[in-house]
């Protein structure tokens, strides 16, 4: 066989090859709040046993971080997955995103193991008493950075109404230069914390290991992430846990104003959001993904997470999930 004639017969092959490899690689990326960072794991392992030309590649961050990677860095993702489902429509309506759904909920409790100083006794009527001892220290995520963080300062300046007792103003303002003002908190562009008192990180995961380990003793957390760590954790009062719906009117009480870009969030319940930006570079697959995900809720049931179902619509809903939520 002369050299023309084999490569008129091997090229088309090669081309073949190539193309199926390049299906097989097609590669998912996903920005997603570091609280889902479990049952967004389980997700991918089960969408990749049935999708095998679609590859997932979770990129977990605070949500506010995420969402900047996004509209600042300029950075693709294919699906965005964030805590707090208004930092859709607030920061990225209508370049960046023009739909969402809201998908899970969830609630703040305060995390500790048998390592943290007076766990014996720490109850939901004592935690801020126990927290406020000066040999105590407690963590939460930057506020600037995560919805977990600011949520945090939601919860405790409601525990001030709740206890009538100056929570917020003993553990917050007497340690940090984050202050409150006729119920809005002001949150700087740069947070300076004491680090005798107070522990704090970019995302609530990154706090974890240093609670494990006995670095420090109490961590304001999602309760699904506590307890997907086998955390104990105090279960707070309704009132301030932003965990009930029933609760909505307590919690528009407390704002949170950020100098850094002059934007005020107000307190209401826990609630994540999901959305493919406008600017993903693979739709069809990310719609799949999505799809899968709101078509499978008993993932999130298993890492202690509840979910919304159906799942709640906002804005320019792609047809191929429309059987799935509902308008909201």
């Amino acid at each position: 066989m002369n050299i023309k004639r084999f490569l008129i017969l091997i090229l088309p092959l090669i081309v073949l090859s190539g193309c199926i490899e390049n299906e097989q690689s097609t590669t998912l990326k996903v920005f997603h709040a570091g609280s889902l960072s479990v049952p967004f794991e389980k997700y991918k392992e089960l969408f990749e046993k049935t999708h095998k030309n679609i590859n997932i590649e979770n990129e977990p961050a605070g949500s506010v971080k995420c969402v900047r990677k996004i509209i600042d860095l300029k950075k693709r993702a294919d699906v965005l997955a964030v805590a707090d489902y208004t930092l859709i429509p607030k920061m990225m309506f209508p370049d960046y995103a023009d739909w969402y759904v809201m998908f899970a909920r969830n609630e703040i409790v305060l995390a500790y193991t048998n390592k943290s100083k007076y766990y014996k006794e720490i109850n939901k009527d004592n935690w801020h008493k126990i927290l406020e001892k000066e040999d105590v220290k407690f963590g939460f995520s930057n506020p600037n950075l995560d919805p977990c963080g600011y949520r945090t300062l939601m919860v405790l300046a409601l525990a001030s109404h709740y206890y009538k007792e100056p929570v917020f103003e003993t553990l917050i303002e007497e340690n940090t230069n984050i202050k409150i003002e006729n119920n809005t908190i002001i949150v700087p562009k740069d947070i300076k914390v004491n680090t005798n008192k107070i522990v704090m990180r970019g995302k609530e995961v990154d706090l974890l290991a240093p609670l494990e380990t006995g670095a420090y003793d109490y961590l304001f957390i999602y309760k699904s992430v506590a307890k997907q760590h086998g955390l104990n954790y105090v279960e707070l009062p309704e009132d301030i846990s932003l965990g009930s719906y029933d609760k909505e009117e307590t919690y528009k009480k407390i704002k949170v104003h950020f100098l850094m870009n002059n934007k005020t969030i107000e307190g209401k319940p826990i609630i994540y959001g999901l959305t493919i930006p406008k600017n993903a570079p693979h739709k069809k697959e990310a719609l799949e993904f999505v799809k899968f995900i709101l078509e499978h809720p008993e993932v999130l049931k298993e890492c202690y997470q509840q979910p919304i179902t159906p799942a709640i619509g906002k804005g320019n809903i792609p047809e191929e999930l429309k059987g799935l939520v509902k308008n909201g």
